[in-house]
C-alpha cells in the first residue's frame, strides 16, 4: 500500500481552496498586513487566491501545475519583516486550526510553509 500524499490527507483542490479563501481574508483585515492588499483590485486578489491554491496543491503532491512565479521573485521588495512573518504564521494557524486538521497535517502544513520563510523575507 503506497502512502497517501499530503494533498490526499488535506481532502484534495476543495479543502485547499477553502483553506485560502479563509487565509487571504484573515490577512487583508489584519491591521498590520493588510498594507499588503490595499492598492490590489478584485480580480488581482482573485489571481492570487488561484494562484496559492494551485501553488499549494502542487507542492503538496497534488496534480495542479503551479505556473506562478518563484518565492523569492514573488516576495522581493515587499518589505515582508520578521513582525509580518509571525503574524502570518499566526493567521495560518487560526485558519487550520478552523478546519480540525488532524495534527500530522496541521504539522506538515506549517512545518512546510515555515521552511519558506528566507524565500520570502527578502
Amino acid at each position: 500500500m503506497t502512502e497517501k500524499t499530503l494533498y490526499e490527507r488535506l481532502g484534495g483542490y476543495d479543502a485547499i481552496r477553502a483553506v485560502v479563501d479563509n487565509l487571504i481574508p484573515r490577512l487583508q483585515s489584519d491591521e498590520i498586513l493588510g498594507r499588503f492588499w490595499e492598492n490590489r483590485g478584485t480580480d488581482g486578489i482573485a489571481r492570487e487566491k488561484q494562484l496559492l491554491a494551485d501553488y499549494l496543491a502542487n507542492v503538496a503532491g497534488g496534480p495542479m501545475y503551479y505556473t506562478g512565479r518563484g518565492m523569492v521573485l514573488s516576495h522581493t521588495g515587499m518589505g515582508i519583516s520578521e513582525n509580518d512573518w509571525g503574524i502570518f504564521l499566526g493567521h495560518l494557524r487560526a485558519t487550520l486550526e478552523s478546519f480540525n486538521l488532524p495534527e500530522a497535517e496541521f504539522n506538515d502544513v506549517v512545518g512546510y510553509v515555515e521552511s519558506l520563510k528566507e524565500e520570502i523575507l527578502v
